[in-house]
């Protein structure tokens, strides 16, 4: 699975966790990610992606919107991508 949004690109990225005595200790913030089946609206299938769930408000918004867009097409560019 991969560790990255296909429609916001939010991925894991590092901080520190910061005690009272302000001493800092590596930590990592992972982006709130899970694997859907999704219908692609533009060829009527289903389409596995790995999505955050602020991407699938996204998608909500874009459907309300009568927005185009093609799952299997944005799957692909970001496997060229990343």
């Amino acid at each position: 699975m991969s560790k990255s949004c296909l429609i916001t690109g939010k991925k894991t990225i590092s901080g520190f966790h910061v005690s009272h005595s302000n001493v800092h200790a590596k930590r990592k913030m992972y982006a709130n990610l899970s694997k859907r089946s999704l219908k692609n609206p533009a060829t009527g299938r289903m389409v596995t992606i790995t999505i955050s769930m602020r991407g699938l408000r996204t998608l909500k918004k874009w459907d309300r919107e009568g927005k185009s867009y093609d799952l299997a097409q944005l799957k692909k560019e970001a496997g060229m991508i990343g």
